[in-house]
């Protein structure tokens, strides 16, 4: 619902001078300062004794009104600042009748502007009203003249009241803009932890996963009474899988870095190490983002994995196509007898597989074909 414009306070940040640089305020001070003096001097000049005790006062205690109604007009309180208004008006009224015509003036005239530039339209109608009253009926020019500067007066104060609201919508739209920043600098920290956490789970899970393989197959070789060698095989497999993993590691570090190693190179090294897998690179090669990188190679990682798990010794081709607008992987085994420790591991890492894919605006297919298992992943370039 729209606030009525006739009893809309004007903002905190119009009233107020917080945003306000320190020379800036040094400088209205003393603006103030100087145009007191001035009035003073040429009120009092002519005085002697109690008078100027007496005007030296009504100044001070002016002064004190004044701020009183600077806060409570700051803090949005109607009746106090309606209060200081009142009082002021009598302190003119008062200094009208003890010979101070000029600060009885400016007192009234201060009040009517100050009204309206810092108070509801609703009140600052009839607070204005007043004292320019005041003025017409104290003012000894001629009524053009008077109704010329009450007119002045009355512009002054609404443009102080529209530069004032200026100010303060400029000074929200620039605390949103920090508020905006902040979110953002927040949620690109936590993107990057985000990154990262994934980065260490698939290290860990592909590397964890392939020495759990090994080691439950020494178990079962234990169990089954096999063969030392066989059993010390698994253990030296298991051993070569933590070097692995330790490897992958180090890599993970030099792509959160930003420091990898070609692509390619990484799939051919990668299937080097499987037996009967061979890897085939087509289209036009570009570099890729870090995290489209990381997505095909710990795709290819864990696509290599499974093949070891369900299908051992089956035949791998790996094809990495390079297309106009994605880069495609396509991990394909001819199937086999699925191995006897088949169900080992948690059985996430596709899932994990896809969700990285559909961060990066992709997709990641999984399931059997005519001769065995393939894994497709599709990324945006």
């Amino acid at each position: 619902m729209t606030e009525n414009v006739w009893t809309r306070w004007p903002s905190r940040e119009a009233l107020g001078r917080r945003e306000s640089t320190r020379p800036k305020r040094l400088l209205a001070w003393t603006i103030r300062l100087l145009g007191a003096a001035a009035v003073a001097w040429g009120t009092f000049q002519d005085s002697r004794g109690w008078v100027v005790v007496a005007g030296v006062a009504g100044v001070l205690v002016a002064g004190a009104l004044g701020w009183g109604l600077f806060r409570a007009t700051l803090d949005h309180r109607l009746w106090p600042s309606l209060g200081v208004v009142v009082l002021l008006f009598g302190l003119a009224v008062a200094a009208e009748a003890g010979g101070f015509g000029t600060a009885a003036l400016i007192v009234c005239c201060g009040c009517a502007v100050a009204s309206v530039e810092r108070m509801p339209l609703v009140t600052a109608l009839p607070v204005a009203a007043a004292g320019f009253s005041f003025f017409a009926v104290v003012n000894d020019d001629a009524v053009l003249v008077t109704a010329a500067i009450i007119a002045v007066m009355a512009l002054a104060g609404y443009s102080l009241r529209l530069d004032a609201e200026a100010r303060g919508q400029t000074r929200r739209l620039l605390a949103q803009e920090r508020a905006a920043r902040a979110a953002e600098a927040e949620s690109a920290a936590f993107a990057e932890r985000a990154r990262i956490a994934r980065e260490i789970h698939d290290v860990l899970a592909h590397s964890l996963s392939a020495q759990l393989v090994h080691l439950e197959a020494a178990r079962l070789l234990i169990e089954r009474g096999a063969d030392r060698g066989q059993i010390l095989d698994r253990v030296v497999a298991a051993r070569g899988m933590a070097r692995d993993g330790l490897e992958e590691t180090r890599q993970a570090l030099s792509a959160l870095r930003g420091d990898m190693t070609p692509l390619e190179d990484f799939l051919r090294d990668l299937v080097h190490a499987a037996d009967g897998a061979e890897v085939t690179v087509g289209g036009e090669r570009r570099a890729l983002s870090a995290e489209a990188s990381q997505a095909v190679r710990r795709v290819a990682q864990e696509a290599l994995t499974n093949v070891r798990k369900h299908a051992p010794g089956a035949k791998v081709r790996v094809a990495l196509e390079y297309g106009p607008g994605e880069v495609r992987l396509d991990v394909r085994d001819s199937g086999g007898s699925p191995g006897e420790l088949a169900g080992a591991g948690g059985g996430y890492g596709l899932l994990g597989m896809r969700e990285r894919a559909e961060l990066l605006g992709g997709s990641l297919d999984a399931g059997p074909d005519e001769e065995g298992f393939v894994v497709t992943l599709k990324v945006p370039v």
